[in-house]
């Protein structure tokens, strides 16, 4: 896949690679796939409603499919690039927009995977605050998500282990730099302030992090 200078999902030559490219990026990609469908089925209740921000192929959707169909639970995906879109492989229903444009139905299970890193500052604190007051009493959203490196030696050691990862998951050196530079100015990692008092993390690699916010 030839990566864009300036990184974006509105290109259909990111999104017929998107599969590929993000397992060789986040080789622990899967595992925190693994992760949302465990969750999952904690949160979801018989009849809930659940969403998915930044759907891209369907991923969380088919990781959450045997909790949805038998727990008769409704699935709406928001996806805001109509390149990735056209290829969603994922459970209906697919909305193509941009998620803080959204109007929720009260809802029980949120997953953002990926996707606050590329909102900016004033907006994922916008959006985060729409989900969460979408949801039901007992409701959660888990994220997934960059955060900046705390200072120190052991922040080194983090950034480190993610590029040991992503050449051993196959990436070349030379992709990695490309792919970094391409997000300048686009991706913008979370500072752990941003997370909500009394929300529990839930998953650690490098500089990345799952958290659980649920609505008590």
């Amino acid at each position: 896949m030839k990566i864009p200078n300036n990184w974006t999902f509105r290109d259909s030559n990111v999104a017929n690679n998107f599969d590929t490219h993000v397992r060789e990026q986040l080789p622990w990609y899967d595992l925190a796939t693994s992760l949302i469908k465990h969750v999952g089925r904690h949160y979801i209740p018989q009849d809930g409603v659940v969403y998915d921000i930044g759907a891209s192929t369907g991923n969380v959707g088919n990781a959450l499919l045997p909790t949805l169909a038998a727990r008769n639970a409704k699935f709406i995906a928001i996806e805001n690039s109509a390149e990735m879109a056209k290829i969603y492989k994922g459970p209906e229903t697919l909305v193509l927009d941009d998620a803080i444009n959204v109007s929720y139905q009260k809802s029980d299970f949120i997953v953002c995977f990926l996707v606050l890193m590329f909102l900016t500052p004033t907006n994922r604190k916008k959006l985060l605050s729409k989900l969460y007051k979408s949801l039901n009493k007992g409701g959660a959203i888990l994220i997934f998500e960059k955060f900046l490196p705390e200072s120190g030696y052991v922040s080194i050691i983090s950034q480190r282990l993610s590029l040991a990862g992503k050449l051993e998951a196959g990436a070349t050196p030379e992709r990695i730099i490309e792919k970094e530079l391409s997000l300048s100015g686009i991706q913008r990692p979370l500072n752990l302030n941003e997370i909500p008092r009394g929300a529990s993390e839930i998953f650690r690699y490098g500089d990345f992090a799952g958290w659980i916010i649920e609505k008590k």
